[in-house]
């Protein structure tokens, strides 16, 4: 193994100041006390929560006496850090983000979790309080405390990492108790650990004041959320999801109409969607008119509730856009909530009765903690039947509606959540502290649907059996004494026992590590944890990898990661590598190291990653714990050995991809142009340099391409061959001229050519008009100097291009205005339409450009290569070219710069919408939306998870989980078990593998299947055939040992430790008189597990 050098600053070190995210009002505790009170009641008299109604009726453009305009028009966002979050939240809420203030109280793990998100979110202001002593076992959940905090005062100890992990937010920790002039300040509050009168009371108050208010709480196995927003709370958009779109082919003047669009894509809308028309012709009346509700929605139709039979006749043209409303929400405050609840948020449908039962048991414990001043010991019986009356009492003077069963499943919840109600477990808090983490960004910028009101959930299902409460109290005084409270000291030992290997070392990864470290994994005696991770830390990857800090940025993940680690946990047996999990990498990860490890994490980010770890994990029978995120989604699934399928059982779909000839000459939406500016981006400075270079430096280029010698070759050779002769640059003025000829070619001639083949009024050999839905009649394009596009064209092509062949560039070079006056001066060809050009229209053609007639690909290369050697006669000696790898977060490189210019200025010959570079950035460079919220829930789902694999619990204990916190949903489900094969007696899935001892013969092969009455037709290892009895040749081989054949034929290569070959065996049913429990049709093909075979 290859160990990383851990990087010498501490991970809680010192930040590097960064941009100043947000520069907006001054601190509200500044404000004097009468005007903080009559801002207030301004809010009240509007009605509406403070923060959101502010904004949403004055924020926009207008002046009010706040100055809420002034302070958003001063925000600035940190774009190169929070790229992925603002492909979640949008510009507009990462503004209203940076100007809120957060108070968190109860510094506890689930306090420090929730501070942590909210702080990488970016708000203006975090404050944490508390007002006790840091303690040994507050280790075992609290990432920020440290072994010589115990003693202190939480609030302070951690305040400082705290503020390491973002210097734009302003953290402060208080250590006086609560009250309402200090809850004053603040927009939104969210308090953990705290009585149940004192929630009653700070709700209260902040329902009357404007204040968003959160109260979260995990106890053991058990954990709840409750939100009060206010009596009137606006959600902007409720789920972030981009509105559908259709491209509309006709429209009847009818009551209701009937719009009917293209096939290219199934319409999305729902019935009682609300809709909007643009670029209609002949209906112009739709394009002013609604917006329109839409019923008996089709694949590719719908109806509007709009009398269309006085509009004149619909022409062409039109596209129709979904119409997302606002959503108002009143909130009750949580004296009248407990009475009245509502909807609980259900998380698991296998436990659907669950959420009441748990209302009333919060209560009670709430109604405990008030009588005894504590919280219920650890498997304390007295307790626990204490604990169970009051529920009892509360339960009998619930209202009838609320009221539940006290049955003996229900008595056992309620004493379980009296066992662990004093642990905190740090799977628990990074669950709740990500869903409460986005509660807390929705209240301060009404970007998604708040959780309307409770959200209660267990996990007792991940309960060992037969733990006593001796077991349990047996760690008291230790930093893992809260999970040993619940699970028992058997269970820590397990943990620290594992040996684990976690893949990856990005978002999930610092997460998943953080977990580890906190429950003690691997951080004892004959433990060791792996970490692997081949990529480096950038600076985008900060607002999320919370272990990662400035100073890190070009460090090795997997390094940095494992020493923030070890600071948590110092006992944390980690070894951090630089390998990729990959085929490649086999002697690495060879299989006495997938052979001694106990468990499997992912925390990847491709699906590729994923199935190869998964028939890893598959092969030597290892449980995986897989998870991923996309934005506020995430996704979990348990791979247990034998019990569950794996994680490759199930694909989803190939992503959609555009026809090339529709990307090259009849784009309709931005994607489009954004992926042909990407392409066009790759081939100009990246693709045509390359070939330039092998050109020049490899001595069997010439006989390489005239050895393929097709069309492909042919035309990029002949690009090779412009950027070596005529298009050669030797001056960032022959540069600029090169750039100005380059937007002519793209935006001028190519349309006008376009057009002058197919006009207007083209039709198709089928009588209907060529330039229909989804076409789009383009319109050539001038160069314009004051034009933005047209400077940043001009700007980013010229500079890359100077790069591309070492140009000294002058100053004026990154002068925008002073390029494109500059390209305005070059003199450019007139063009003139050519005759007979054929242009591709066949969405099935995988090339956009066919010739006008037949050509001699051979000989065309043969002439080329020649017009390349006389110009390589010329050129100085080691002469090459410099290509650009893309990379999107570098704002310097000018790579976004030359493709969102490419993509808008496509976008404008087509009259398709333009969007701004940041846009361009997340569609063209295939940002992945990700926010940490999502990544601490997703995360403490599977160390949930984790517990069970340890516990050996069946298969219906385990949870898959999809959840979206913008609804919010979650959709808990067991896993599915394993397909089976039963034949002959036997049964088998994908977890089995069968071995054939003694190095057998192909014939001794063919016989050991034959007595199990399966005819094997053909053996495979690899992508090579070693036997097949259609084959007469292969007779001769059923005397050759299969391994032989393996080793010949195949080439395979077997490491020195391992003992065996694996092949693939294709067999049929062989029936010979009965066929009582074959339960397959003779010479039916019967998959049978991969076969290894013994050789030495």
């Amino acid at each position: 193994t290859v160990r990383v050098k851990s990087p010498p600053p501490s991970p809680f070190g010192e930040r590097d100041k960064q941009e100043v995210v947000a520069n907006a009002r001054p601190p509200m505790s500044a404000e004097p006390e009468q005007k903080r009170l009559c801002k207030r009641q301004r809010t009240d008299k509007l009605g509406g929560n403070s923060l959101v109604r502010e904004r949403k009726s004055e924020g926009a453009m207008s002046t009010n006496s706040d100055g809420v305009a002034d302070m958003m028009a001063d925000v600035v966002v940190d774009e190169a850090l929070h790229s992925r979050q603002i492909a979640v939240y949008g510009k507009e809420s990462m503004k209203r983000l940076a100007t809120a203030r957060v108070l968190v109280c109860g510094m506890r793990g689930l306090g420090a979790e929730v501070a942590k998100n909210v702080i990488l979110a970016g708000v203006k202001e975090v404050a944490v309080q508390d007002t006790e002593p840091a303690a040994v076992r507050d280790l075992g959940a609290h990432f920020y405390l440290l072994e010589e905090d115990v003693g202190k005062n939480r609030a302070e100890a951690c305040a400082p990492r705290l503020q390491d992990l973002n210097r734009a937010v302003n953290v402060r920790a208080l250590t006086a108790a609560m009250d309402e002039e200090m809850v004053s300040n603040f927009d939104v509050v969210v308090m953990t650990d705290i009585g149940s009168e004192e929630a009653l009371r700070f709700d209260d108050w902040c329902h009357a004041n404007g204040v968003a208010f959160i109260k979260a709480d995990v106890r053991g196995l058990f954990g709840a959320i409750f939100c009060d927003f206010g009596p009137s709370f606006v959600v902007e958009d409720i789920d972030g999801e981009e509105p559908h779109t259709g491209i509309v082919s006709s429209i009847s003047q009818a009551f209701p109409a009937l719009v009917t669009c293209v096939e290219d894509e199934r319409l999305e809308f729902q019935d009682g969607d609300e809709i909007a028309f643009s670029e209609v012709k002949g209906m112009e009346q739709l394009n002013t008119g609604g917006p329109f509700k839409v019923k008996n929605v089709k694949p590719s139709s719908f109806e509007i509730e709009c009398d269309t039979t006085a509009f004149g006749a619909y022409s062409t043209g039109g596209l129709v856009t979904q119409h997302k409303r606002a959503k108002e929400l009143a909130f009750k405050p949580l004296r009248s909530a407990l009475a009245d609840p509502g909807e609980f948020l259900i998380t698991d449908f296998a436990k659907f009765d669950k959420p009441p039962l748990l209302h009333l048991a919060f209560q009670a414990l709430g109604a405990f903690r008030s009588k005894h001043g504590r919280l219920p010991a650890v498997h304390a019986a007295a307790d626990a039947a204490a604990l169970l009356e009051l529920a009892k009492v509360i339960n009998e003077a619930a209202p009838a509606a609320i009221k539940v069963t006290l049955d003996e499943d229900a008595e056992r919840a309620i004493a379980a959540l009296a066992h662990g109600a004093s642990a905190e477990l740090s799977p628990m808090a990074a669950m709740f502290g990500g869903i409460t983490g986005q509660e807390v960004i929705k209240a301060c910028t009404g970007k998604f649907h708040p959780l309307h009101q409770f959200l209660y959930f267990d996990a007792l299902e991940a309960l060992p059996e037969g733990i006593s409460a001796e077991e349990c109290r047996a760690d008291e005084g230790s930093r893992y004494q809260d999970q040993v409270a619940v699970f028992g000291k058997a269970m820590q030992e397990k943990l620290t026992a594992l040996n684990c290997f976690l893949v990856g070392a990005g978002a999930l990864g610092c997460e998943f590590i953080k977990n580890f470290a906190l429950m003690g994994l691997a951080c004892g005696s004959g433990g060791a944890l792996t970490l692997t991770d081949d990529d480096t830390i950038e600076k985008s990857n900060l607002s999320r990898q919370f272990l990662f800090r400035d100073s890190n940025i070009g460090q090795a993940k997997s390094g940095c990661a494992a020493t923030a680690a070890k600071v948590i946990n110092a006992s944390l047996n980690v070894n951090a590598m630089q390998e990729r999990v990959s085929p490649d990498t086999e002697g690495v990860f060879d299989d006495a190291f997938w052979k001694k490890t106990d468990l499997v994490v992912n925390a990847l980010d491709n699906v590729q990653a994923r199935l190869y770890v998964d028939s890893r994990c598959v092969y030597f029978g290892t449980p995986l714990l897989e998870s991923g995120t996309l934005g506020t989604k995430c996704n979990t699934q348990m791979v247990i050995p034998r019990l569950s399928e794996n994680y490759g059982a199930s694909r989803d779909p190939p992503e959609k991809t555009a026809p090339m000839c529709t990307l090259h000459s009849f784009p309709h939406n931005i994607h489009h142009c954004l992926t042909w500016a990407r392409s066009e981006f790759e081939g100009q400075f990246e693709k045509t340099p390359s070939d330039v270079n092998a050109y020049l430096t490899c001595a069997d280029y010439a006989s390489s391409v005239r050895e393929a010698g097709d069309a492909q070759s042919r035309e990029g050779l002949e690009r090779a061959a412009a950027c070596l002769t005529r298009d050669r640059c030797a001056t960032y003025d022959e540069c600029v001229r090169w750039a100005r000829l380059q937007f002519e070619e793209y935006f001028h001639n190519k349309i006008a050519q376009l057009v002058y083949t197919f006009p207007e009024d083209a039709v198709t050999t089928t009588g209907t008009p060529f330039w229909s839905p989804p076409k789009r009649f383009p319109r050539v394009l001038a160069f314009d100097a004051e034009d933005g596009a047209c400077q940043m064209f001009a700007l980013a092509f010229a500079n890359l291009r100077a790069e591309m062949f070492n140009i000294v560039r002058p100053a004026w070079s990154l002068d925008a205005a002073a390029v494109a006056h500059a390209a305005v001066l070059v003199k450019v060809p007139e063009f003139s339409p050519k005759v007979g050009v054929t242009i591709v229209t066949d969405p099935k053609a995988t090339s956009a450009s066919a010739p006008s007639g037949p050509l001699d690909d051979a000989a065309v290369i043969d002439t080329t290569l020649a017009r390349m050697d006389e110009a390589r006669a010329g050129l100085p000696a080691g002469y090459t070219l410099v290509p650009a790898k893309f990379e999107k977060d570098d704002d310097t490189n000018f790579h976004m710069d030359a493709i969102a210019s490419l993509a808008n200025l496509r976008a404008r010959n087509y009259h398709v919408e333009e969007v701004e570079k940041l846009k361009a950035k997340f569609i063209a460079g295939r940002i992945i939306p990700a926010i940490a919220t999502t990544t601490a829930m997703a995360t403490g789902l599977v160390c949930l998870e984790l517990y069970k694999v340890l516990a050996g619990v069946k298969l219906e204990a385990f949870r898959n989980t999809f959840a979206n916190l913008a609804l919010p949903l979650f959709a808990m489900s067991e896993p599915m078990p394993p397909q089976k094969m039963k034949y002959n007696g036997m049964e088998w899935s994908l977890w089995d593998r069968w071995t054939l001892e003694g190095d057998p013969t192909v014939q001794q092969l063919l016989d050991h299947f034959s007595a199990k009455k399966l005819s094997c037709y053909s053996i495979s290892c690899g992508q090579s055939l070693l036997y097949n009895s259609i084959f007469p040749k292969h007779r001769e081989r059923l005397g050759r040992k299969v391994s032989e054949l393996a080793f010949e034929i195949a080439k395979v290569e077997v490491p020195p430790s391992r003992t065996w070959v694996d092949v693939v065996v294709a067999c049929e049913a062989e029936w010979e008189g009965e066929a009582d429990g074959l339960e397959v049709e003779d010479g039916e093909d019967v998959d049978i597990p991969i076969v290894s075979v013994i050789f030495r």
